[in-house]
């Protein structure tokens, strides 16, 4: 998703003496009160990919929220996506995500197109994904609202570090490019395809 994405280096804090502390990924125990707490409002805050079409996708988006609503059935959640890519805001509305009980993951499907990416274990205002497509591995960290902790943000960090991403590889979103809210204007492109995936 969505997820999530500007490359800004001054809001990362360099963090170059020292190897990280590689503290395994743990996926979300998948009850039923971890698949109602994803309903609701997202800010995708940052993320990598090692996968070439989704950075590229993230070299143009700049803001991203996403908004997870109930779907037909019952592990099954409709989505809402407002974007900013470069200079243009979007809304997507015809996507779903799809939740696996047994092994903790999402998939993400879009027409066609369909990214699967693991549900990480986090606090509860905060939603990780571990990505995977086509071997290639990313991670995404989307919040509740536009704004982490440093404490959260120096862990994801670490993270990074340990999948084998650099820092300068990360691209993070600025509230400052938010798209207007809903039933506000919007800008020109608001059926384009583009869109931040969990792949």
């Amino acid at each position: 998703m969505l997820a999530f994405l500007i490359l800004t280096m001054g809001l990362l804090p360099a963090h170059t003496t020292g190897s990280p502390t590689c503290t395994p990924l743990v996926p979300a125990d998948m009850d039923n009160a971890t698949v109602n707490r994803l309903l609701g409002h997202w800010v995708y805050i940052m993320g990598a990919s090692q996968y070439p079409p989704h950075m590229a996708e993230m070299k143009e988006l700049k803001y991203a929220t996403f908004t997870l609503f109930p779907g037909r059935n019952e592990d099954e959640f409709n989505v809402t996506e407002i974007m900013r890519l470069n200079e243009t805001c979007v809304v997507r509305n015809t996507s779903k995500i799809h939740v696996y009980r047994h092994n903790s993951t999402l998939a993400h499907e879009e027409g066609q197109e369909v990214s699967m990416a693991e549900l990480i274990h986090s606090d509860k205002d905060l939603f990780i994904l571990k990505h995977f497509k086509d071997n290639h591995v990313g991670l995404s960290l989307s919040a509740r609202t536009a704004e982490v902790t440093k404490e959260q943000l120096e862990e994801f960090e670490a993270q990074l570090r340990c999948h084998g991403f650099k820092l300068e590889e990360a691209f993070i979103t600025s509230p400052k490019d938010a798209c207007p809210e809903a039933g506000e204007e919007m800008g020109e492109g608001s059926t384009a395809t583009a869109e931040p995936r969990l792949g």
